[in-house]
């Protein structure tokens, strides 16, 4: 499995968010490309602990049971999206194109220890190999949508 802390991993998946571009049409889902950047935005700012989310009820029941799921499966297409992981269709490609880079930068400089040690608003506790397979397989998921 590819690493999000692996410079070359993370290389490639910063190569690939460099194709979009801001008319980049998904081949699924609702987001356009500036909104799908923008919520990967939060998913790794959460991992690093930037973002703070309550624990939801729904991930207290079922959070360990779908990240055991998730670890070993891809992520399906057109699963709902959480509220806080919603974006404006306003926001500004370029902006959070760059953002985005920038995050994803960070973990490679920072490594495993970006990532938090808070819980998870879905997952619950996870460790910093889960953050790397959830946050690769997330954006990886994400640039298939729009076709890169």
């Amino acid at each position: 499995m590819k690493s999000v802390y692996n410079s070359s991993d993370n290389a490639e998946l910063i190569a690939r968010i460099e194709l979009l571009h801001a008319d980049s049409a998904p081949l699924w889902g609702k987001m356009n490309v500036a909104q799908m950047l923008g919520h990967c935005q939060r998913a790794v700012e959460v991992g690093t602990g930037l973002l703070e989310l309550r624990r939801s009820a729904v991930g207290f029941v079922f959070g360990r049971m779908a990240l055991k799921q998730l670890m070993n499966k891809p992520i399906k297409r057109n699963i709902p999206t959480d509220k806080n992981f919603l974006i404006p269709s306003n926001v500004e490609f370029e902006k959070e194109k760059n953002q985005l880079i920038e995050l994803y930068s960070k973990l490679v400089v920072n490594g495993p220890t970006s990532i938090t040690t808070k819980k998870h608003p879905f997952f619950g506790e996870m460790t910093e190999d889960e953050w790397d397979v959830l946050l690769w397989k997330h954006l990886d998921h994400h640039l298939l949508q729009f076709g890169v």
